[in-house]
């Protein structure tokens, strides 16, 4: 049987061409919601110069958010790096 993932870009890749800059906060926020809605896997943030890419500041924070807040943990990803979450144990 095939399968298909979905991967949501919109908090690393949409969120950098917008004028309006989210805190890290709200974009970790739109991360967990994102995971709630039973998406896989989620490009978090962007680790680029925030001097060049203002949106993307705070990638750190917006991942470490994530990885403290989300119940289910589903991959989040930013450009660089990926965080797995750990296998539950049967």
């Amino acid at each position: 049987m095939s399968s298909v993932i979905v991967c949501d870009v919109g908090p690393r890749d949409g969120l950098q061409n917008e004028d309006r800059i989210l805190e890290p906060a709200v974009r970790a926020d739109l991360c967990d919601r994102l995971a709630a809605a039973g998406l896989k896997r989620i490009e978090a943030a962007s680790f680029v110069n925030p001097k060049l890419v203002p949106q993307m500041a705070g990638a750190e924070d917006v991942l470490e958010s994530t990885r403290s807040t989300t119940r289910s943990r589903p991959p989040m990803s930013s450009a660089g790096a990926t965080r797995t979450p750990p296998q539950k144990k049967a």
